[in-house]
């Protein structure tokens, strides 16, 4: 395969947040993809160790990361972004949760933007993260492109997951969403999911409310409707390598969801 992917994901999402925020979208974007309500991340079900799983296939006690604080990988594994860079693709990284640059090495990226959602809030970040990544995508048409959204999860801890401010702030994400699904869904296969879920005002235990996790794939290679089985955050990696034409790291431990 040689297609392109855009990966979008909104921190802190719950499974059932996509029903109970009552967003338009909601409906629409599970007619487009192949979804899953009932995904798992990884334990411990924090932020940096759960993109770090997803974007090395790797459970955390693989790649060393166990908090939101970075640590170089003893034993490094390639990630998504490294066997692009191998295989000749461009990819670019949205964001406005600093932390995540650690995601890739360097020289990996050909293009990467970030704001501060502490600095500007998370509501006008996440905006400006959309906008740029449509103003770049339609410009540069990245293989590869990495779309975050950090409001979700910022909502959950200052208000406590599944509250009104909560959900107001899953409606905006999906509001996001949407925009990009309408502009690029048919010159790219489209990823939605989150890194964890939440509970309380907090996140990171082993229990259903942190780990399941919402999983939304658009493009022709899913067929509309649910998903069979329990995917994990490890199988986004080898699945966007598959789509296009890249190898997996000998490491990963996650499997491609695209059957045959």
């Amino acid at each position: 395969m040689d297609k392109k992917v855009l990966l979008i994901l909104a921190d802190g999402f719950r499974p059932d947040a996509l029903t109970a925020c009552s967003h338009l979208f909601t409906d629409r974007l599970c007619k487009l993809g192949s979804y899953s309500l009932n995904a798992l991340t990884v334990y411990p079900s924090v932020t940096l160790p759960c993109h770090m799983s997803l974007f090395h296939s790797v459970s955390p006690d693989r790649h060393g990361i166990l908090t939101n604080t970075y640590v170089p990988q003893v034993r490094p594994v390639s990630g998504l972004c490294e066997q692009l860079r191998a295989a000749g693709k461009r990819c670019a990284f949205f964001y406005d949760w600093e932390e995540l640059r650690d995601l890739s090495r360097p020289s990996s990226l050909a293009y990467s933007f970030f704001v501060s959602g502490d600095q500007n809030t998370y509501h006008r970040a996440d905006r400006i993260i959309t906008n740029e990544a449509i103003r770049y995508i339609m410009s540069e048409q990245p293989d590869f492109a990495f779309v975050y959204l950090g409001l979700t999860d910022h909502a959950g801890h200052e208000s406590g997951w599944m509250g009104r401010e909560y959900l107001s702030a899953c409606g905006q994400s999906l509001e996001e969403t949407c925009r990009l699904v309408e502009h690029f869904r048919q010159e790219y296969t489209i990823f939605f999911t989150a890194d964890h879920g939440g509970h309380g005002r907090s996140h990171g235990s082993a229990e259903d409310e942190d780990m399941r996790i919402p999983l939304i794939c658009i493009g022709p290679d899913f067929a509309p409707g649910p998903m069979s089985g329990t995917p994990s955050i490890l199988d986004i990696a080898p699945t966007a390598a598959q789509l296009l034409g890249a190898s997996p790291a000998p490491e990963w431990e996650g499997r491609s969801l695209i059957k045959g």
